[in-house]
């Protein structure tokens, strides 16, 4: 289902893209696409290969052309169309995931490559770029002679060299290895925030996305499921899709059993039910497995409609700062979750194998979708 994202420009929108689709034959990579983006602003187009973000991306960048719609880029207080001038006439800088340097070009040659006039602005402004991306002193040496770190950072400070007004990042870290990469994330972030320059970053690593974004565009097919910070496409997913590509998920079957209930088997549960469904309406129910809360002890339920139950320790996974703990619910029907649980937590609860331990699930926390097919 295409969902149509269209917000009205103003004159601090660096980018509009305006219904925007592209179609390679038969196949259908985008199907009007609408957003804008703010002045200033770091948003990452966020999705699984193939659903459109980088072919949206090269159609900003005029690298590709659109079957239809429109794009419009800031010029001063106004904006200009854009849409159908080539790369070359569009005020922006672009790093690819390759780097793409000249092998044959010293460091200083390379970030000067698209700058005009003299020699001695031209050094001026290398220089300042290196000190600017943590690589002063650099200038001579050539892309060989460079870490994939070194040399990304420097297709940034190269695409950052004529100060353009819309820096577009094309996968930037995904050749590199873990360690480099969260340290390229917190630079590239950092940099971007020093300068102000509107950035547009295709990935389809959310935690890049949710580390870096100001906003950020979760696309399907060629479609945008969902636009909104971090905090927002994490917290309060708004489709099926969005849930379950962003962070981890618990998924319990479920049918509907009036205003914020749901019924599971035999059993009522409080949960977030938006819009609401018909009673016995078929239900999805979502929970995070850090929104998953078990108790040392067993307490009374107090009423009919609980939450609370109690699970089986099947599997302990240590992840570094927390573990995974997977669960089997008796009296659910045998169903399946998974909780994380922080050290200091963990330790408290005496977790072990085959224990019986207290589970529940918050309410606010568990949230329904319709089906497989539909959204929130």
């Amino acid at each position: 289902m295409n969902r149509d994202w269209q917000q009205a420009g103003t004159a601090v929108d660096a980018l509009r893209v305006e219904r925007v689709a592209k179609h390679f034959g038969a196949f259908t990579a985008l199907d009007g696409v609408s957003l804008s983006v703010k002045k200033g602003e770091f948003l990452c187009l966020l999705g699984p290969s193939g659903c459109g973000k980088t072919t949206l991306l090269r159609i900003i960048a005029g690298l590709e052309a659109a079957s239809d719609g429109a794009l419009f880029m800031s010029a001063g207080d106004a904006e200009r169309d854009v849409t159908r001038l080539p790369a070359s006439q569009r005020d922006y800088g672009i790093v690819f995931q390759s780097y793409a340097l000249f092998p044959n070009l010293t460091v200083a040659q390379n970030i000067a490559y698209g700058l005009k006039g003299r020699r001695e602005d031209k050094a001026r402004r290398v220089t300042e770029l290196l000190a600017q991306i943590g690589l002063p002193g650099i200038d001579a040496r050539y892309p060989a002679q460079l870490s994939g770190g070194q040399q990304q950072r420097v297709a940034l400070a190269r695409a950052l060299a004529t100060s353009p007004s819309l820096l577009l990042l094309d996968e930037p870290l995904s050749a590199l290895d873990a360690r480099v990469r969260e340290h390229l994330r917190r630079e590239i972030k950092s940099l971007q925030q020093r300068l102000g320059v509107t950035t547009i970053m295709v990935t389809h690593d959310q935690e890049e996305a949710l580390t870096m974004a100001d906003r950020v565009v979760v696309m399907n097919h060629g479609v945008i499921e969902q636009i909104g910070t971090p905090e927002e496409i994490y917290a309060r997913p708004a489709s099926r899709f969005v849930a379950g590509f962003v962070g981890q998920s618990n998924w319990i079957d479920a049918s509907s059993a009036g205003i914020g209930m749901a019924r599971l088997g035999d059993l009522l549960l409080a949960a977030t039910v938006t819009p609401p469904r018909p009673e016995g309406h078929p239900l999805t129910l979502f929970i995070r497995p850090e929104d998953v809360q078990l108790h040392a002890n067993w307490g009374p339920a107090g009423t009919q409609v609980t939450n609370t139950a109690l699970a089986h320790v099947r599997k302990i996974e240590l992840l570094g700062g927390f573990y995974r703990v997977a669960l089997s619910v008796p009296g659910w029907g045998g169903l399946q979750l998974v909780a994380d649980v922080g050290r200091g937590e963990f330790e408290h609860l005496n977790l072990s194998l085959d224990r019986m331990v207290p589970l529940s699930l918050p309410p606010a926390r568990l949230r329904a979708f319709a089906s497989a097919e539909e959204g929130a």
